[in-house]
Order: structure tokens, then C-alpha cells, then sequence
């Protein structure tokens, strides 16, 4: 490889200081004004002057003098094979990382950085834990660069230009996907969550100095209302009623308004285009991420919906790619469309959705059948230790109810699980609450082996696990002739693909 690099070593943007230095304040508010109010309730004023004030002051002074010290004693360096990166104020630490371990590199702006028209690079490594190598904060124009420079050298391709002339964006695109305000909010009600309320009651406890009872004593609010829902009581039965669907009603209210803001900061401005290195997703209202998933990295697909969506026809589209295993990506790339939107996605990235057409399997009855003796047999072991506690009801509930939902559980998955495949692709469909169909490419599976426990080998079935450097396959119950038979299908279908000929995006000059 030949061309120019300068891999002198170059600090993040000076205006980095200052993003961390608010980020760090906006820490210390929360905990700032409960200290104060704290003192305030006491009514030592005087105190809080002469001690509590120079104690902020001087916590505020060491956060931006660290943040300067973070920032000077971090830099990094482009050089012909890697990108290392030197940090640590006291200890220092030298990571290197060559290009052809970064699989992705996406852009993200928080709402601070954001105004400084700072980016944070992350070069996601697909090792997982955390071990990925991310840059906070460069220009924007710096930040395109250097994901361009990262693709193009991962390829194995030369530029022509030195690494300040690598243009900041020069690909064409086309429109793929987009979503409106209201395609937003109305996938945003569906995202029901009740996640909030736990935040809610915990900083609830934070503060209930400011209320002159406990916050949890429900005596003290009934008796806090009875003045004013005094006639309310005196309903009785009914007052219960209705105080009842008023608080479920109250829980409904927050689910939804806290699920479409979560979506709305998510996934506002949603966009995702094609391009000449693959697809490019942009997302988000405060934090703003830019992610390109290269197409021929993608070795399977995820079509999800929920058990409320499928009625009205919502899905969403994941890539599974060599990078999904690295825990920070995400590869989102349609999250709520009509299957006629996610179709056209689909087709961008080789592969295509199953046909009305398609043959498919399910598991075999007796794989089934067993799971569920394995599973009953466990709870009458349970039941048998709760009966010599002398617990007769709790016992008779664990047998009937649990069996009976076990048995329900079981036949819900025969009859909603199932498998196919054809000559290009291997599919999988699962699940009658939340139905989740995978598609994978038989020349871009890794690994396959028969599975086979004790069992099993005594019943004539097995499982095929099938190796995904982003995820998982795998297909239960299957008559060992039929899982032989794939097994073969798919090492074909292997070794005819040769992955050192797949090239997407680049140019290679001699």
C-alpha cells in the first residue's frame, strides 16, 4: 500500500474542553439543588453561604480543570496500517487499532457537541465488551473524513490524495426510507414503556423533604384529600371504582407519553439512502447518530413486529452484519413500516423476502412433546417440595396452572415455528406473540453443525446451529435425515462463495 499519511499525532477540538466541562456541570445540578435544598429546609441560610457555596464552587473548579487535563493528554494518530489513540492524565494508555479490525464507523452528535458542530467517532471493532475505539470531539468535516479514509484503507484501496485532501463526503445517495413527524408519533405509540415510573418514584424519594408527610404513605394522601374529595368517599364502592381506573388510566397515560418522547428523541428526522459504501441511516432529535451499514457485510435479516403492530401491519427491519456483535450498534434499518416499505430495503441488500410460494417445516411433534415432559417433570418435583411444606394449594396450582401454560407454550411454538429454505436463503419464523422472521444467506453462514443431547439421539431428532459472526441461527426439532440434508444444502452453498471477492465501494489503484 503506498500513499501519503500523516500520522502525526493530533488532539480532539479544542472546543472538546469546553462540551466536556458543560457535560460535567450538568451533572452536578440535580445534586447541587437537593444539597441546597436540603440546607435551606433546615433554615441555616448562613451556612450554606459560608460552606456549602465554596464547596460547589470548588467541585465546579476541579471538573473543568480535569476536563482540560482529559483533553490535552488525549490525542491520536492516522498512520498507514492503524489508528492509535494515547490518553490517560495520570496513567497513560496506548490503544492501536489496524483498519482491517474496524468493521463499522458511525457519527454521533449529542445535543452540546451538537451546537459546536462537534461529532464523536466511533470505530466499532465488532470484539464486544465495550472494546470499541471512539474519538470525542472532532469538526464534522473531520469526522466524514476520517470515516472515509477507515472504509476506503479497510478495503485495501489507495487514495490519491494526502489524508487532509480526503473530501468530507463525495458519495451520491438515494432515499430509501424516510419518516415523517406523524409516521414518528404514531410509532411512538406503540412503544409503550412504563420504564419512567421507576425513574419517577426514584427521584420522588430523592425529594420528599419538600412534602410534610411520607411520600409513600398512602393514609397521609387520603388524608390530604378528604377535603376536597370528601364527596367523592362518601360513594363508597363505586368511589374504589373509580379511583381504580383513574390510576390504571394515570399508568396508561405516562406509558404513552413516555414512549412516543423516547421515540421522538430517537428516531425523529428518521432517513436511510443508498450509497455507494452502503446504507446510510441519520436518526435523532437531540442526539443526532450517522451510521453507513455496508451491504456486503450483511450476512442475515430480522423482520420483527409486535403483537399489537401486526394488526395494523407495522414491522421492522435489523441487519445482522459482522458488526452486531460488538454491542454498541445498532442496525436498525427500518424500524416501523408496512411490508410494501420494507421490501424495496430488502431487495438493496441481495436478499429477498420469503414467498407465498415457499415450503415450510416445523418441528417435530415428538421434539415438542418431550420439551414439555422435561419442563412438567420439573414442576412436579417443585410441587412435591411445596406439598412437604404443607402448601396442598400452592402445589395443586404449580401442577395445573403450570403444566397446563407449559402445554400451551409448547404447542404455540410448534404451530407458529417453523422453517424453510430455498436456493439462495435459509428462513425461520418464531414466535405467535411477537412473530420474528430471520433470513440468512447460505454463502455468507459461517459455520453449521447437528446438535444432538441424549434425548434426541433416543427420539431421532436434532438441532441445527448455524455460526453468524452478528447473531445467532438456529432451527429446533428437526427429523435428523432433514437436518442432514440442510447441513449439506448450506456447506455447498460455502464453499462456493470465496469472501475475498466480495468488494463493495472501493477503488484499488496499482
Amino acid at each position: 500500500m503506498s500513499g501519503n499519511t500523516d500520522d502525526t499525532p493530533r488532539r480532539t477540538d479544542p472546543r472538546t474542553f469546553a462540551v466536556r466541562a458543560v457535560s460535567l456541570l450538568s451533572q452536578l445540578v440535580i445534586p447541587i439543588m437537593i444539597g441546597g435544598f436540603a440546607i435551606l429546609d433546615e433554615g441555616e441560610f448562613d451556612d450554606m453561604i459560608l460552606f456549602f457555596l465554596p464547596l460547589v464552587l470548588a467541585v465546579v473548579g476541579a471538573n473543568i480543570l480535569f476536563a482540560y487535563l482529559r483533553w490535552s493528554r488525549l490525542t491520536y494518530s492516522v498512520g498507514e496500517a492503524d489508528i492509535r489513540v494515547d490518553s490517560g492524565v495520570l496513567s497513560r494508555a496506548a490503544r492501536s487499532v489496524p483498519y482491517e479490525r474496524i468493521q463499522d464507523v458511525s457519527l454521533e452528535q449529542k445535543l452540546v457537541p451538537r451546537l459546536f458542530g462537534l461529532v464523536e467517532v466511533k470505530f466499532e471493532t465488532g470484539a464486544g465488551g465495550g472494546d470499541d475505539l471512539a474519538l470525542a470531539y472532532l469538526p464534522e468535516s473531520e469526522g466524514e473524513r476520517l470515516r472515509e479514509l477507515v472504509r476506503t484503507r479497510r478495503e485495501g484501496a489507495v487514495l490519491e490524495q494526502s489524508d487532509d485532501e480526503v473530501p468530507a463526503s463525495t458519495e451520491e445517495s438515494r432515499l430509501l426510507f424516510a419518516m415523517s413527524p406523524r409516521r414518528v408519533v404514531t410509532f411512538g405509540l406503540f412503544e409503550f414503556s412504563l420504564a419512567v415510573v421507576a425513574v419517577v418514584g426514584g427521584f420522588a424519594s430523592q425529594i420528599d423533604f419538600l412534602l410534610p408527610f411520607e411520600i409513600w404513605d398512602w393514609r397521609a394522601w387520603r388524608e390530604q384529600l378528604a377535603g376536597p374529595g370528601q364527596w367523592l368517599a362518601g360513594l363508597g364502592f363505586l368511589a374504589q371504582v373509580i379511583g381504580g381506573l383513574f390510576a390504571v388510566g394515570s399508568l396508561l397515560l405516562v406509558g404513552v407519553v413516555t414512549g412516543v418522547i423516547r421515540t421522538v428523541m430517537r428516531e425523529w428526522d428518521f432517513r436511510l439512502e443508498r450509497t455507494d459504501k452502503g446504507l446510510r441511516r441519520r436518526r435523532g432529535l437531540v442526539t443526532r447518530t450517522d451510521l453507513v451499514m455496508p451491504v456486503h457485510r450483511v450476512q442475515a435479516l430480522r423482520v420483527r413486529t409486535g403483537f399489537v403492530r401486526r394488526l395494523f401491519g407495522w414491522h421492522a427491519l435489523k441487519l445482522v452484519s459482522l458488526a452486531g456483535d460488538s454491542g454498541s450498534a445498532n442496525h436498525e434499518a427500518v424500524p416501523f413500516a408496512q411490508m410494501q416499505e420494507i421490501a424495496p430495503v430488502v431487495a438493496e441488500t441481495g436478499f429477498s423476502l420469503p414467498g407465498h410460494t415457499l415450503d415450510w417445516h416445523r418441528a417435530m411433534p415428538t421434539y415438542r412433546i418431550d420439551n414439555f415432559l422435561v419442563g412438567f417433570a420439573i414442576t412436579l418435583v417443585t410441587s412435591a417440595v411445596v406439598l412437604a411444606l404443607g402448601r396442598f394449594d400452592v402445589a395443586l396450582l404449580l401442577v395445573f396452572i403450570g403444566g397446563g401454560w407449559m402445554a400451551l407454550q409448547e404447542y404455540l411454538a410448534w404451530r407458529w415455528g417453523r422453517h424453510a429454505i430455498d436456493a439462495g436463503q435459509l428462513y425461520t419464523r418464531r414466535g405467535w406473540f411477537a412473530p420474528d422472521v430471520a433470513i440468512a444467506s447460505r454463502g455468507k453462514l459461517q459455520s453449521v453443525e447437528i446438535v444432538r443431547n441424549p434425548l434426541a439421539r433416543m427420539r431421532g431428532y436434532a438441532d441445527l446451529r448455524f455460526g453468524l459472526a452478528g447473531g445467532r441461527l438456529r432451527i429446533r426439532g428437526l427429523p435428523l435425515v432433514e437436518a442432514r440434508q440442510i447441513r449439506d444444502a448450506v456447506l455447498d452453498s460455502m464453499t462456493e462463495q470465496d469472501f475475498s471477492e466480495i468488494v463493495e465501494g472501493q477503488t484499488v489503484r496499482a
